[in-house]
């Protein structure tokens, strides 16, 4: 009975980390199913060599029937439950041959598109996207040729433009220097205008003060003579009367009248020829400085016309400049806004060319990886085969607990085996289209010798992508 006690709580403490090891591998049953079950049978043999080597030692005199019965129902409870799990686990393990199979059809559809668009590619044939793709390059090379010709027109006529520009500042110069000219002709001129008003002005006044003068003279002259005429009546009347008292004195008295009626005469005709030539000179002058003013206006207003004339086309040639350059300014921006939406255009494009670029490198990529994941099942699939061929071959039937006591001493002297560990490293380099995919694939089995302690088995897959630029090799 003590034996009995003693025996019951490892069995349980066992069955209780069982639970346990398999919660804790449940996210790897997808993956462990297969080398779960084909390990089941040496579990079970261990199992039993471990309850072997940790019950006590029977002996022919010490064989305790009731502790017999308690372990061999435990062990046929053991059993039942181990039976469940192996149908669950060969369940999983069909469907998961089931989804190999289908992976290998896709796989081997995808091998057959791929070997068909090398073929292709190696025969030179254009593909429907190679197609498209040149389709699209050319017609934006059309596009672009055409722009290019546009612009090439549009920049002859902007070089005509700026020549014609060119010319009309050129005659707008020289015309501007023309006026600038004929402003300064203008300002001589009215120089000369008011110099020769100043000279009429004073010449009218020195008319003025001749013809005063010679009013003057005049009025001074017809009081001489007046005088004279007087002096020469009392003259006379005194000769005459002396001529009644001295008749000589009458020829004295009409010689000297006589010479001062020619030195009056003389005197006259000789002021009024000096008045005579000093005004026809002065209406000379006069009419000169006239004709002077007259043609200093006529060119005057004949430059006025000019300058009109010119600040006329002055006017019209800006306002043509002005039309050129805002015509120039439009045509500019709608060339920018063109090509800027050209070059939308093609960055759109070449977004799109690099999308698909992408979309076709990654459709590679899933087909490499496809071809991964198969290479990795196969290999996977070729191990579960190894590990499940060896385990078969290890299974031993177990013995019934009722054989315990025919069995003797020899049952339970044995000794479990040591734990091993069986390391096994398969290193694939594989190198397809510039891509080179190390698989490095590791595993080894750790037992652990516990009464219902499933072995565990770590099976892990490393997968490093190197980019390379080589042919297709298999190492």
């Amino acid at each position: 009975h003590q034996t009995s006690t003693m025996s019951h709580p490892s069995m349980n403490h066992h069955s209780g980390r069982t639970s346990t090891s398999y919660r804790r591998t449940g996210r790897y049953m997808r993956s462990m199913s297969p080398v779960v079950s084909s390990r089941s049978s040496n579990y079970h043999h261990q199992q039993r060599q471990r309850s072997s080597t940790q019950l006590p030692r029977l002996t022919y005199e010490k064989v305790d029937f009731q502790l017999a019965d308690a372990v061999n129902a435990e062990f046929l409870a053991t059993r039942s439950n181990e039976k469940v799990e192996l149908q669950d686990l060969n369940d999983r393990f069909a469907s998961f041959i089931d989804k190999v199979h289908y992976l290998e059809q896709q796989n081997s559809g995808l091998q057959q598109e791929l070997s068909q668009f090398k073929g292709q590619l190696q025969e030179g044939k254009p593909n429907r996207a190679t197609e498209l793709f040149q389709e699209e390059l050319r017609e934006l090379r059309r596009q672009l040729d055409h722009v290019g010709k546009e612009r090439d027109q549009y920049q002859v006529e902007r070089d005509n433009l700026a020549e014609d520009m060119n010319l009309l500042k050129q005659r707008l110069d020289e015309e501007n220097q023309k006026r600038a000219e004929a402003e300064s002709n203008l300002i001589v001129f009215r120089k000369d205008v008011d110099d020769a008003t100043l000279s009429r002005l004073e010449l009218e006044r020195k008319i003025e003060s001749l013809m005063d003068e010679i009013e003057f003279l005049k009025k001074l002259h017809e009081e001489e003579i007046q005088d004279v005429q007087v002096s020469v009546q009392t003259q006379q009347m005194k000769m005459e009367v002396e001529q009644t008292a001295r008749p000589d004195l009458a020829a004295a008295l009409k010689d000297i009248r006589a010479q001062y009626e020619n030195i009056a005469t003389k005197n006259m005709h000789e002021s009024e020829e000096w008045y005579k030539s000093k005004f026809a000179d002065l209406t000379d002058s006069a009419k000169r400085n006239t004709d002077a003013l007259r043609q200093a206006k006529h060119e005057q207003n004949e430059h006025r016309r000019q300058m009109q004339s010119l600040n006329c086309e002055i006017d019209a040639l800006k306002s043509t400049n002005e039309a050129l350059l805002r015509q120039m300014r439009e045509m500019e921006g709608q060339f920018g806004v063109e090509a800027n939406n050209y070059q939308d255009n093609v960055g759109r494009l070449e977004e799109e060319i690099h999308h698909l670029k992408d979309e076709m490198a990654r459709h590679l990529r899933e087909y490499q990886d496809l071809l991964n994941v198969k290479m990795a099942l196969d290999i996977e699939i070729a191990t579960y085969r190894k590990l499940l061929e060896g385990e078969e071959s290890r299974i031993i039937v177990p013995m019934h607990p009722s054989q315990y006591g025919r069995s003797g001493d020899r049952a339970y002297d044995h000794t479990p085996d040591t734990p091993s560990r069986k390391p096994v490293v398969i290193k694939t380099v594989e190198t397809r289209d510039g891509e080179v995919k190390i698989i490095n694939i590791s595993w080894y089995q750790e037992n652990v010798f516990h009464t219902f302690h499933v072995p565990i088995m770590i099976f892990t897959i490393q997968i490093f992508h190197y980019t390379a630029f080589a042919g297709s090799d298999v190492i």
